[in-house]
């Protein structure tokens, strides 16, 4: 076990894989994969964030007249992405993929649920109407814990799970993406990924690494 590090699954629900309403490329390819590292119990503690929309939440396309999904809009002084409408609360695409053993996980992350704010990362919100980023209260349950490091896996590659590990480096916890237990929205973002986790010190693992 790593004594002083967490598991942070990101996302890993039916909306993000194929089929699904945001589909990522591949998404479901991480599933195996997933449930496997779960089992083996190598962490302090393991984390999963799930996708929790109320209907008609802000960053829905559906909501603003005139614009189509993948279009950005200024949203509270920042570029908001504006999405298909996904996983919407108690809707079958929000749950959490049956494929894994979710007992495993010690606490169960719902994000994304205020109507007003979009909410990718597992430490912090996106930027709301004061201009602030609200905290989740993961970074203190983690620290109240002993945990110092963090690696994330989970959907999407290109937007959660980077904007969870960048934002636990800059609350002081060392981070890390397991790049195969990942997927992106769309492939081409992936050298700007690997290239925003290698520029700010983000370790780069795959998972078959943290069984040795």
């Amino acid at each position: 076990m790593n004594h002083d590090a967490a598991l942070i699954l990101v996302d890993v629900q039916p909306d993000f894989m194929p089929g699904g309403a945001l589909a990522c490329h591949e998404g479901d390819a991480i599933v195996p994969g997933i449930d496997q590292l779960l089992r083996h119990r190598l962490f302090r503690q393991t984390v999963a964030t799930q996708d929790w929309h109320p209907r008609g939440h802000v960053s829905f396309a559906s909501m603003h007249a005139g614009t189509q999904a993948f279009q950005q809009t200024p949203l509270y002084g920042h570029p908001q992405t504006l999405w298909p409408d996904h996983c919407v609360q108690n809707t079958p695409g929000a749950t959490l993929h049956p494929g894994i053993d979710w007992s495993q996980a010690d606490l169960i992350l719902r994000k994304g649920n205020r109507p007003d704010v979009d909410s990718y990362s597992a430490f912090r919100e996106n930027h709301g109407p004061d201009g602030n980023r609200p905290s989740t209260g993961l970074a203190g349950w983690l620290r109240e814990r002993g945990v110092s490091e963090v690696y994330a896996a989970g959907l999407a590659r290109d937007v959660c799970v980077l904007w969870t590990v960048q934002d636990a480096l800059a609350l002081g916890f060392r981070a890390h993406v397991i790049w195969d237990l990942t997927r992106p929205v769309t492939p081409e973002s992936d050298a700007a990924t690997r290239a925003a986790l290698e520029e700010s010190g983000i370790g780069i693992v795959q998972s078959a690494e943290l069984h040795d």
